[in-house]
């Protein structure tokens, strides 16, 4: 019998998705998912659709959930173009009215409320804005930049004071999992990039820019570190870093996704996946048709601004690697978090994964 009820918001997003079939495959959860969207997929989960910008219906849906004991917030709004909306101030404001909006109402109805977890990212140190410490300890002031990170922590903290519930606030850097139209999942970006290649016959060419160091981290483990900071009274009222472990460079990687996606590694061709992939939206539906995909026809559906953030990621257009962003996990590890992922071993999970759902064609397809 389930002896916790955690809210998930942002179910249909990465983390969210995540970390709600994480917790209903956990014996003693209970879990409620909410998402404007709902997600397929998440078996044995109460699905809530609510728009948490609208303040009324999201009071009418949070009044009635007095049995939450966990909530894990994932729920993120951007703008068209992503980058530029992080240092504009209504989005920050729309961020911070959606955490309110979603926990006025639920903190009068649940009494029994013990603990909220909050996802932040890199920005927090300022990663968006120019080079950072490294590795960035959490430990570290506050950088100095308005973000609606801080927006909402300094709200959390607010309703926190005096009350038996605690917080905890994870930073992952470039998260990679299961997700349909996510602005920041580059998988299905990719793997678009990549179907389109090999339909042509051609093989898979890296499109970005300049050798780049990064961190990633697979959603599952996130997920479990969600459990993690719900359940052990040494994250209360703390941040941790979150990653794999390891770090990686993208022609490293590269021809393990190639292999998994059944093709060989070509020749680097820069290329502005936003701006030459939506135009080719015919020969996607194309091959959706041809391989009986279950993915979306529309590319915005099934890849939402991922073209975009891969163009970031993958460093496009810069003339020299952009700088490093490298957190510390140590703080995490000495806090009984050891968990770790192997990162070339996730881009395959993940991809074979697309393809075992039928949103990506097999590797074996023939074309």
């Amino acid at each position: 019998m389930a002896t916790r009820t955690v809210l998930v918001a942002g179910a249909s997003g990465l983390v969210g998705f995540a970390a709600a079939r994480h917790f209903a495959r956990r014996a003693g959860w209970r879990v409620v998912a909410v998402s404007r969207r709902l997600p397929e997929g998440l078996d044995g989960v109460e699905l809530i659709s609510v728009d948490l910008t609208d303040r009324a219906a999201s009071a009418a849906a949070f009044e009635r959930l007095g049995h939450v004991t966990h909530v894990v917030y994932a729920a993120l709004y951007e703008k068209p173009g992503l980058f530029a909306g992080w240092r504009e101030r209504d989005q920050m404001e729309t961020n911070l009215r959606m955490l309110e909006n979603l926990f006025e109402p639920l903190r009068g109805a649940a009494a029994g409320l013990e603990h909220v977890t909050l996802l932040q990212g890199t920005k927090a140190y300022g990663a968006h804005l120019g080079a950072i410490a490294i590795p960035a300890r959490e430990r570290a002031p506050r950088h100095r930049h308005e973000n609606f990170y801080w927006l909402q922590e300094d709200y959390l903290r607010a309703r926190q004071a005096e009350q038996r519930w605690h917080w905890t606030i994870l930073r992952p850097q470039v998260i990679f999992g299961e997700s349909l139209g996510s602005h920041m999942n580059l998988i299905p970006a990719l793997g678009v990039y990549a179907a389109l290649l090999r339909e042509e016959g051609r093989p898979l060419s890296f499109p970005g820019g300049p050798p780049w160091v990064r961190e990633a981290v697979d959603a599952d483990l996130l997920a479990r570190a969600c459990e993690w900071a719900a359940t052990t009274p040494a994250c209360a009222n703390e941040t941790f870093n979150i990653n794999n472990g390891d770090v990686f460079d993208w022609r490293h990687v590269w021809p393990a996704i190639a292999e998994t996606l059944g093709m060989e590694v070509g020749p680097e061709q820069p290329m502005s996946l936003a701006t030459e992939l939506p135009p080719r939206e015919p020969e996607w539906r194309a091959i959706v048709r041809k391989y009986a995909l279950r993915s979306p026809e529309r590319l915005a559906d099934f890849v939402g601004q991922g073209f975009v953030y891969a163009d970031g990621q993958l460093a496009y257009g810069a003339e020299r690697p952009p700088p490093t962003t490298l957190v510390s996990t140590i703080k995490a590890r000495q806090a009984g978090f050891h968990d770790c992922m192997d990162t070339e071993d996730m881009f395959r999970k993940w991809f074979r994964r697309f393809q075992d759902l039928r949103w990506l064609p097999p590797a074996d397809a023939r074309v």
